[in-house]
């Protein structure tokens, strides 16, 4: 493609900004095939490890925040209603403003630049760092041509020892992460392009269920090839080599090749899941789900996750995180707490006290009539934090704030308890629900065995989804998938929404209308350069 041209640019810049400690991700220009480094051993496991975090999810433009987990996580943020934004970096006060909201006592406040018509405003070349199209494009296309790099040297490079372990969980590692970003790109794009070469040109275009199909693929190769795996020994020391170091605590470890594919078959259930309208799915989708969440991950794996650090980072304590961009000084942080989001969670929650703290109410004048608040989230780092035993989600101190990079036990759960709940086993589906609760020490009654009707376990599972998965990722998924965000025409909308306005009225039962775009077009900055040949699917999103 020739966008890769302008992502080695900025991987280079990045490169010599991450390089200044101990150079665990110092591979100078991950992109190049003829890395003379790269054709050793060592060098093409710097290769295999520097490339991926540094072509996928480190920051190199300058964006809110220092890594894909700031910015690009920010806009999924956004979109679900779960944070709001007054700075105007990259649009991001402006992206999730919804098309008109009717507040208690009737007034209707209209947006006058609707959220659609901003976006393709916004979606040219000369507007790039206000595009919200581009940043999510850029960085899993940088991160799917690494894994392409990784492929296409790993079979002639000499290696040491075990040669045939190590070659295959090279492999199982580029196939998982090439896996990685064709879901996310098929999960937000409207359409785009597969491409297993390096740095290769590739005009024609598919659609998103193409990518999400592209993304199987890969993510099958990977586990074909772990389940593969019988020296463990060898396996875990290169893994331990691939990953950083100081992402290896907490549940960021090593995984056993078995663990590894737990993450994969949760990987290809939320493909299935967040790419499906709820109302479409099928008694056959649902089986599916079960089938690949009974052996997804489990609460004991390790899995992808990445940890903070003051220096030589893949992202920052202070900036690289949704967590942290929120945390603090709701004047001075990036992102704000929604309303919204708080009123979805259920009282007597510890998640509630051990994170949110209601206070003077914020508001907010620049990011629009629904982005007022009086709720700010503890920076653990500096605020008197209960530490009732709940899950603690934004801290500051370096090497204390993880983000989880691909899926988790509570992702993974909560998808086996939609899919039972879906499939007239609600008890069963309501147990998975308490499942996380207990591990995320909310410290709440269990719901099962309370008779809950369908919609009622279905409130349950959609107000657990909101926070239980906060700040991972998946949230923009969920607000689409249950049509939230479509207009109110179409069934859209939300009604006995919390709104604090702006002049300082509160309103408990307003109607939002949001009028999203459900997938994003292709961003100008690869279409221009690379207009869609013959046979090409739409890169508009008709919408």
């Amino acid at each position: 493609m020739k966008k890769y041209k302008y992502i080695i640019t900025s991987v280079l810049l990045v490169g010599f900004a991450v390089s200044s400690c101990k150079k665990e991700l110092d591979v100078k220009n991950p992109n190049s095939p003829t890395l003379e480094q790269a054709k050793t051993e060592s060098g093409l496991t710097s290769l295999a490890a520097g490339s991926i975090y540094i072509n996928g999810f480190v920051n190199g433009d300058g964006w809110l925040g220092d890594s894909f987990f700031s910015l690009c996580y920010g806009y999924h943020e956004l979109l679900a209603d779960d944070v709001s934004a007054q700075a105007a970096n990259q649009n991001v006060n402006l992206v999730n403003v919804p098309d008109y909201a009717i507040l208690d006592d009737g007034t209707k406040v209209v947006n006058t630049q609707p959220q659609i018509a901003n976006l393709r405003l916004n979606n040219t070349r000369d507007k790039q760092s206000q595009n919200m199209f581009y940043y999510e494009w850029q960085s899993m296309y940088g991160l799917n041509n690494a894994c392409n790099q990784v492929l296409a040297l790993a079979g002639s490079v000499s290696l040491s020892g075990d040669a045939a372990t190590k070659l295959a969980t090279y492999k199982a590692w580029a196939y998982w992460w090439k896996g990685y970003a064709y879901a996310r790109l098929g999960s937000i794009y409207y359409a785009g392009l597969i491409n297993n070469d390096i740095s290769a040109t590739n005009a024609t275009y598919v659609n998103s269920a193409a990518l999400i199909a592209e993304s199987n693929k890969n993510l099958t190769q990977a586990a074909s090839i772990l389940n593969g795996i019988t020296a463990t020994d060898t396996y875990t020391a290169l893994m331990g080599k691939l990953i950083p170091s100081f992402f290896q605590v907490g549940n960021g470890k090593v995984p056993t090749p078995a663990m590894f594919v737990h993450s994969i078959n949760t990987l290809m259930a939320r493909n299935l899941l967040v790419n499906t309208s709820a109302s479409a799915m099928t008694a056959a989708n649902w089986q599916t789900i079960l089938t690949l969440t009974s052996s997804g991950i489990q609460s004991i794996d390790n899995v992808f996750a990445g940890f903070s650090t003051e220096n030589n980072y893949v992202f920052s304590s202070g900036g690289g995180s949704v967590a942290v961009n929120t945390a603090g000084d709701e004047t001075a942080s990036s992102f704000t707490i929604s309303e919204r989001l708080v009123q979805d969670i259920k009282p007597g929650d510890k998640r509630l006290a051990e994170n949110f703290l209601q206070v003077t109410p914020f508001y907010n004048q620049v990011g629009g009539f629904t982005f007022s608040t009086r709720w700010k989230l503890y920076d653990a780092k500096i605020d008197a934090v209960p530490n009732n035993g709940a899950i603690q989600l934004a801290n500051k101190t370096p090497g204390k704030q993880e983000v989880y990079i691909g899926a988790t036990y509570e992702e993974n759960e909560l998808m086996k308890a939609e899919a039972l709940i879906n499939t007239g086993q609600i008890d069963l589906g309501l147990a998975s629900i308490d499942n996380v609760r207990t591990y995320q020490g909310a410290g709440l009654a269990k719901v099962s065995g309370t008779g809950l009707t369908l919609a009622a376990a279905k409130e349950e599972l959609r107000k657990e989804r909101r926070l239980a998965l906060l700040f991972r990722g998946t949230a923009f998924y969920d607000a689409r998938r249950w049509g939230v965000i479509y207009d109110i025409s179409k069934g859209g909308g939300r009604t006995n929404a919390v709104v604090l306005s702006p002049n300082g009225v509160l309103s408990t039962h307003a109607t939002i209308n949001y009028n999203f775009l459900d997938y994003w077009d292709v961003p100008a900055d690869e279409v221009v350069l690379n207009p869609p040949g013959a046979g090409s699917a739409p890169v508009k999103n008709p919408n």
